[in-house]
């Protein structure tokens, strides 16, 4: 089995990651096994893999069987997960929580901090054009972070969102390994097939530009975060009777993102997009309204309480 190296990726992977063991999330499909395979000749001695078998179709345990035998060429540890998919709407969303929830409990028992995934440019295309259509704001079109703390222990990481899914086949073509063929990735009833459709379908529309610009986003998403610390500190505080913030004379965002700090102090309600514009609507006029279990009064000092019960 051939495996080339790659500095940047080596790079990559050693600032997202800097110390410790990392897990990595294996299907089995050409994006996670060229991950596997470049971890592998950055790390030989520093990883371990997981597949998760969600029993969805007949040939995924063939499949875990299959990101075995290769993870045993390479002297990598694996292990194969399985998960329960609950019945409902959205299996795709259904089994990727499932799949996390799986994986964060290997991760603990393994005392595994980082788990790398194999998210790509083009993935970050597509999820920027799907949140794009979906009205989202500036945390949403920040697409996927390369790196999402989970916990205090757990962060996942995407050390390959610089790359494209034709240089991450070409790696794995390079090996010498057929990869994984998933159908669903092919179905049009998933919104994100949709998507990878319509890039297809138009060469102006480049993957990596968009890509770009979903990480131009999540640089100004940190930067507000950044500015928001001082800010939660002079303008919101605790109250015998709830939460209060001094945000009527700030930028639009700002207020929306320290009310939504507001919410988080006062208890589990945390509503967000429309809901969350129509109550700072509310507070902006001076008028009073009522969302997630909270009374919200404006003025010059707003006012989050718990809502009254109703008689």
């Amino acid at each position: 089995m051939q495996v080339t190296g790659d500095p940047l990726f080596d790079a990559t992977l050693d600032r997202l990651a800097p110390e410790g063991r990392v897990g990595l999330a294996v299907s089995g499909g050409p994006d996670s096994l060229a991950l596997l395979l470049l971890a592998a000749r950055a790390r030989p001695n520093d990883i371990e893999v997981a597949t998760v078998d969600h029993g969805l179709r007949p040939e995924s345990a063939a499949e875990a069987a299959k990101v075995a035998d290769i993870c045993d060429r390479l002297g990598v540890p694996h292990f194969t997960l399985r998960a329960e998919v609950a019945d409902g709407a959205s299996r795709q969303a259904r089994a990727r929580d499932a799949r996390y929830d799986v994986l964060a409990l290997w991760m603990m028992a393994r005392r595994l901090r980082w788990l790398a995934t194999a998210h790509h440019a083009d993935d970050q295309a597509e999820t920027l054009l799907m949140r794009l259509a979906r009205g989202s704001g500036l945390s949403g079109l920040s697409a996927i972070r390369e790196r999402l703390p989970i916990s205090p222990d757990l962060t996942i990481i995407r050390p390959l969102l610089d790359w494209s899914k034709a240089e991450l086949r070409a790696v794995v073509e390079q090996a010498g390994i057929d990869p994984v063929d998933d159908p669903s990735n092919r179905d049009p009833a998933h919104d994100r097939t949709r998507f990878r459709s319509l890039l297809a379908a138009h060469d102006w529309i480049e993957p990596a530009r968009l890509a770009r610009s979903a990480a131009a986003l999540a640089e100004a998403e940190e930067a507000l975060d950044f500015a928001l610390r001082p800010l939660e500190q002079e303008r919101l505080w605790v109250t015998a009777s709830g939460v209060s913030l001094h945000a009527f004379d700030l930028p639009a965002e700002l207020q929306r993102r320290l009310l939504a700090r507001a919410f988080r102090r006062l208890g589990p309600g945390r509503p967000r997009g429309p809901e969350l514009d129509r109550a700072l609507e509310c507070l902006r006029r001076g008028g009073r309204c009522t969302l997630a279990g909270a009374l919200l009064t404006g003025g010059e000092v707003w006012k989050l309480s718990p809502e009254p019960p109703r008689a």
